[in-house]
């Protein structure tokens, strides 16, 4: 009995409180803000239980009374790109009003991921963005907003950020995803439409953090992705101790007047939790009307415990994202991890996992293995992945019928002595600057060696020294030579002919 006349109280005393009286919005609906244009524009809030609030967004109006948890939301009717509006939204005398100004109409995409989408316009140390200087100083766009998501995981999905939107200056842009801007400033000047761009990156995470709760309980696929946490937590307990021991030799060090090593790289542990990405810089945004998203990651899920079952894991979050925002199939466009020197890692199966996810409906791959770099794992060409990602968003988002990838396996077909194989976007196949290689050929056994490839028309024939070939496969390896590309100059990707493959296991 004490226990509920104590919880009576403290309900009583926070429903009291001004703080939980006062009308509020997300900071998503903050000046600068960009709404997306002919789509249902939802708009939400809180205020006292009861409350009846009133919104007015350019020539419509709508109201919602807060329901017994203080929440709100209005719809109102799709609307042309235009601007600069003023949203207002005003409870009454006892709740308030608030004005959100210079509010425009136009596409609103979300870029996500990891360390090669948060690669901002001013680089990290040690990999400079090419033409940094040039491109920062020449950052100013009123056609382009930007709002840039702290780094912040959570156990819960969260209903708020503390981020606001701004306009594109050198200041605002310097630390913002640089494919994120790259790719909001082409659509802007293709489409001749305001374009926010959502910059919800975090370096170094797995594709596990972002994926929701809901999408592990109702995909058996992604069961893999918990036992990977579980042998992580297993580890951390090392690695807090590693650092511990660590910071006692740089201390000693440091006291002598020495200069500490370098270490290792530690991934930071609540960043690493299934779907703590998703809870903290994701699941804010699920109300909030968007063109589609923009991804790179894969490279932390590229190691010998992750890579395998990345197949699953990534189809599953594109699908458990277009669940979640309940927006229909919208774009989703990634680019394909690069080509990079990495031991004991399996690039060639993550670059393959993604080319696979290209069965789902309007996706689509922008492939980087020719602008990496195999000495940094953050290549300083962000200009070029933007402008594939904006190429394919011609087509996918924009119904424009341009040329937007690179030759794709189709199938391969057995010939006396090898084995021809056959694309998808691949006229005028042609090599550049060498002679075609990173070919791959195997029998049943799929013990693969290097195989001698020819270009035949639209087809490439292969030949190696394989009894009966059954398999082949291109670019496999980390580091790969690229010199394969179609008529509209797009490199072809990474492939396995093999089925289905789980680790180095086919199923047919």
């Amino acid at each position: 009995m004490m226990i509920r006349l104590l919880a009576t109280a403290v309900l009583a005393a926070v429903t009291a409180s001004p703080a939980a009286a006062q009308l509020r919005l997300p900071h998503l609906f903050s000046d600068h803000a960009v709404l997306q244009r002919d789509r249902p524009l939802h708009i939400w809030g809180w205020a006292t239980a009861g409350a009846t609030i009133a919104v007015a967004l350019h020539d419509q109006r709508a109201t919602a009374v807060a329901d017994r948890l203080g929440r709100w939301e209005v719809w109102l009717k799709p609307a042309a790109a235009g601007g600069p509006y003023v949203l207002s939204v005003d409870g009454g005398a006892n709740e308030g009003a608030v004005r959100v100004q210079d509010i425009m109409l136009g596409d609103v995409w979300f870029a996500s991921g990891q360390s090669n989408m948060e690669f901002p316009l001013k680089g990290f140390d040690g990999a400079p963005l090419k033409n940094a200087a040039a491109e920062i100083a020449a950052a100013t766009n009123p056609r382009v907003r930007l709002l840039h998501v702290a780094h912040k995981a959570s156990t819960v999905p969260l209903r708020d950020i503390d981020a606001t939107w701004t306009a594109t200056t050198p200041a605002t842009a310097t630390d913002f995803s640089a494919i994120g801007y790259f790719f909001a400033r082409e659509i802007a000047a293709r489409e001749h439409v305001t374009v926010g761009v959502i910059d919800s990156t975090w370096g170094g995470t797995p594709a596990d953090s972002w994926v929701s709760t809901d999408a592990f309980a109702t995909n058996a696929a992604l069961a893999p992705a918990i036992d990977a946490r579980a042998r992580f937590q297993q580890d951390q307990t090392d690695a807090d101790l590693a650092l511990a021991a660590e910071a006692r030799e740089d201390a000693a060090i440091r006291a002598t007047g020495g200069t500490p090593p370098t270490h290792p790289w530690h991934p930071p542990e609540e960043a690493y939790r299934p779907s703590a990405l998703y809870n903290a810089m994701v699941a804010p945004f699920t109300g909030y009307g968007i063109k589609g998203v923009i991804w790179y990651q894969g490279e932390t899920n590229s190691n010998v415990a992750r890579a395998p079952y990345y197949a699953d894991l990534f189809r599953g979050l594109i699908s458990d994202w277009r669940h979640n925002f309940a927006q229909g199939s919208f774009p989703f466009l990634y680019a394909q991890i690069s080509s990079f020197d990495s031991p004991a890692e399996e690039w060639g199966l993550v670059r393959d996992a993604q080319r696979r996810a290209l069965e789902l409906v309007d996706t689509a791959m922008a492939v980087t293995t020719d602008v990496g770099d195999p000495g940094n794992v953050h290549p300083g060409d962000k200009q070029t992945v933007a402008a594939r990602l904006a190429l394919a968003a011609r087509n996918v988002a924009y119904g424009e019928r341009v040329a937007y990838e690179g030759p794709l396996f189709r199938q391969a077909t057995g010939e006396p002595g090898g084995m021809r194989i056959w694309f998808d976007h691949g006229a005028g196949l042609t090599s550049r600057g060498a002679p075609v290689s990173g070919f791959e050929i195997a029998g049943a056994n799929r013990t693969f060696v290097a195989a001698t490839a020819r270009i035949e028309g639209d087809t490439v024939m292969v030949t190696g020294p394989v009894q009966q070939p059954r398999y082949v496969r291109y670019n496999w390896a980390n580091v790969v030579p690229v010199n394969l590309y179609n008529a509209a100059g797009l490199p072809m990707s990474t492939f396995t002919s093999e089925e289905r493959i789980q680790g180095h296991v086919a199923y047919p």
